[in-house]
């Protein structure tokens, strides 16, 4: 099993790249950088990869809209070679909020473009010829242009022809998908107890069709990580804010994929109340109405003892990679501790 944490919001990039040298140094395997509406990824990516030696970099996630596929592999192909072989490329479709409310493009076919974009980038990695067709023609054809485009490949050789794709997926149909294609599988939030009654048939049905050389399946899954006393509080707070978030206020009524995967897990009634609530503005009360024994499962918070407990049970659902938030006094000294669990 790997460790794996996300680089850190913030205004100040250079101090959240430098506190991930340090739990580099700690046993951190992979940091996942995300792409919002914030500062660009690929930047961010950019100045670990010259910062960093071991740990994997990987995009959580790049939006499939918002740069051509072409583009995404050789953003991939660059990342990859001057991290010295240590890139993922994480894909999502993010959702309608952010991609029309902030970037003004039409949210549409989001399961049909991932797999073109995965087909595509692989092809570019492959220095094959680009010739594609279906949402994404490539080249553009005569009446759509000006009829002067031909079939091209990457300049550079690649370091990877294999670069790890990862896809953030919820639905089932996106869940299958990323079963049948993708290296890895970037779950929102993995409930280990609920893992095969929610997504069982979905990974299934991905797997019966995925190909023999893609191996198995890797899979994130953790939560906020405290293991002093004095940070249980703190981290459960902090699990609430987020969850809150994601669960109510990600999308509008009907269309809230987060929402959707809690109701999957047991909390149908609970979903609901935590969306209006989140909605109509009420936060605090969309936070405190989030099932204490949600956070309990979702979390790894408490004595030593117990969080080894739920890592055990997230590794029997088939995660891979244990990704924590850690709320600590001394995060690399926390991070050190749990490498040594999972080791």
């Amino acid at each position: 099993m790997k460790l794996s944490t996300t680089l850190q919001y913030g205004d100040d990039p250079v101090s959240n790249a430098e506190a991930v040298v340090a739990l580099e140094k700690a046993g951190l395997d992979v940091v996942w950088v995300a792409e919002a509406y914030s500062f660009d990824a690929v930047s961010l990516m950019g100045y670990l990869a010259a910062r960093t030696e071991r740990v994997e970099i990987g995009s959580g996630i790049l939006p499939i809209y918002t740069r051509t596929p072409t583009l995404t592999a050789m953003t991939a192909a660059g990342l990859d070679a001057l991290s010295g072989g240590r890139f993922l490329l994480g894909l999502g479709a993010s959702g309608p909020q952010v991609i029309e409310g902030f970037h003004g493009i039409r949210y549409d076919k989001p399961i049909a473009r991932t797999r073109e974009i995965i087909e595509i980038c692989r092809m570019v990695w492959r220095r094959e010829r680009v010739v594609h067709d279906g949402l994404y023609p490539i080249p553009l054809p005569e009446d759509k242009g000006t009829g002067l485009g031909k079939p091209l490949k990457l300049i550079n050789h690649p370091k990877r022809a294999d670069i790890p794709v990862w896809v953030a997926a919820l639905g089932d149909k996106n869940v299958e998908m990323t079963a049948e294609l993708a290296d890895g599988w970037l779950p929102h939030v993995v409930l280990p107890e609920k893992m095969r009654e929610v997504f069982g048939p979905a990974l299934d049905a991905g797997a019966a069709k995925r190909a023999p050389e893609l191996g198995p399946l890797q899979i994130t899954g953790g939560g906020f990580l405290a293991i002093e006393e004095e940070m249980f509080e703190r981290a459960r707070r902090s699990a609430r804010a987020t969850y809150a978030l994601y669960i109510g206020g990600m999308g509008a009524r009907g269309r809230n994929f987060y929402n959707t995967v809690f109701a999957r897990q047991g909390y149908p009634a609970q979903a609901e109340l935590v969306q209006d609530l989140y909605l109509d503005g009420r936060k605090e009360e969309a936070e405190a109405a989030l099932p204490d024994d949600f956070i309990d499962k979702i979390t790894l918070v408490g004595p030593p003892a117990q969080v080894q407990e739920r890592i055990a049970a997230l590794r029997e659902a088939g995660v891979t990679h244990l990704h924590v938030t850690p709320v600590s006094t001394d995060a690399p000294r926390t991070l050190a501790r749990v490498k040594e669990w999972i080791s």
